[in-house]
């Protein structure tokens, strides 16, 4: 879970990642690519459509910070689905990394590392939430 104060640095600071959502995308998909290139082959689409989908589920995510649990049957589903892709557990820390290093790029100076610590916070809980999703599909 994330704390208010976590929660106040991610809305504080969504506004300026907004601005920046198609470059920050392209940052963070080049980053992927680099940190694991193996998954470059699970994505079909066009990578700009894809950054859009990013960055339209993390404006999703920081409007329902107050209320994550509403969001968490389509996290799941998000998850099960990324299962079917072939998206491992182990590629969940590559995706957060890349992603805290593409927004720490776009906020250049600005991502103190409390803000640093709120982003990664927020993509840890869904990242959890993604995980228990996928763990649903494997056999028991």
């Amino acid at each position: 879970m994330m704390t208010p104060e976590q929660v106040r640095l991610v809305r504080d600071s969504y506004p300026a990642i907004a601005e920046q959502s198609e470059p920050i995308a392209a940052l963070f998909y080049g980053r992927l690519f680099e940190l694991a290139p193996e998954v470059r082959p699970m994505f079909k689409q066009e990578i700009a459509i894809q950054g859009r989908k990013l960055m339209d589920m993390l404006a999703a995510l920081v409007g329902h910070l107050d209320r994550f649990a509403d969001l968490e049957p389509m996290v799941k589903a998000m998850g099960q689905r990324h299962a079917g892709y072939g998206v491992k557990l182990q590629h969940y820390e590559v995706v957060s990394s890349a992603l805290i290093w593409a927004i720490g790029f776009a906020l250049h100076d600005e991502l103190s590392p409390d803000l640093k610590a709120a982003w990664r916070a927020l993509i840890q809980m869904v990242s959890a939430v993604m995980m228990e999703g996928a763990s649903e599909l494997l056999p028991r």
